[in-house]
């Protein structure tokens, strides 16, 4: 019994500095650098390559798109719906914003207005959230939805 209890607390003491020697690290960022991901994914959305704006989210990333009732779960329904949504060539603007960060994540919220090549500007409410990868910032989610009032 007693060799039990030597061998469970020696098994404790090495998971425990296991522990102490992992601890999990947050990537320091700041709202600059978060605003500059909005940046990224407009200017993503002028190239008119709509692989190159899906790569900018998780693989397993939601989006709640402005101009469609289909919520956007998988790369090939991203790409789908940005390859419909740049044919307009969008360029968008940010009106107003809060942003928020946390342990390797981030939310954009706030208003932006969308310009296009031939159609009338939409003013739309979004709220981007960012996760840390390891590597980059990525969209875990994105949701945007037309103003109700015009």
């Amino acid at each position: 019994m007693k060799k039990s209890l030597t061998a469970v607390a020696a098994l404790l003491m090495v998971s425990g500095s296991a522990l102490a020697a992992t601890p999990a690290s947050c990537v320091k960022v700041d709202q600059q650098q978060i605003e500059a991901l909005f940046d990224k994914w407009n200017a993503a959305l002028k190239t008119g390559n709509a692989k190159q704006v899906s790569d900018l989210y998780l693989e397993d990333a939601v989006l709640l798109p402005t101009v469609s009732n289909r919520v956007r779960l998988t790369e090939a329904e991203r790409i789908d719906y940005f390859a419909h949504f740049m044919a307009n060539k969008p360029s968008g603007k940010i009106d107003s914003r809060t942003i928020r960060i946390g342990c390797n994540k981030a939310v954009d919220t706030g208003t932006y207005t969308f310009t296009y090549a031939d159609k009338p500007a939409v003013s739309a409410r979004y709220t981007f959230t960012y996760a840390w990868t390891g590597s980059e910032w990525k969209i875990s989610t994105h949701h945007s939805s037309a103003m109700p009032e015009g």
